[in-house]
């Protein structure tokens, strides 16, 4: 394996999904907002899953996101 090769393809992905992940978020709590559905001073909890069947990791985060 090379170990750079690794290094810049895993940051690449992470940084990929970051970013994607955010806009995600701040469209569906603007959609919520807008719609009734959140006030805009809540805690939110989320969770996210990491998986990569090929060597069977599967791995969650769950952390609170407060609005106000």
């Amino acid at each position: 394996m090379n170990e750079d090769v690794f290094n810049e393809s895993l940051r690449r992905f992470l940084k990929r999904v970051g970013i994607t992940s955010q806009r995600e978020i701040e469209k569906a709590v603007r959609d919520a907002i807008e719609a009734g559905r959140l006030k805009g001073n809540e805690k939110l909890t989320a969770k996210m899953t990491l998986t990569i069947d090929a060597v069977g990791l599967k791995h969650e985060v769950t952390e609170d996101i407060a609005l106000g």
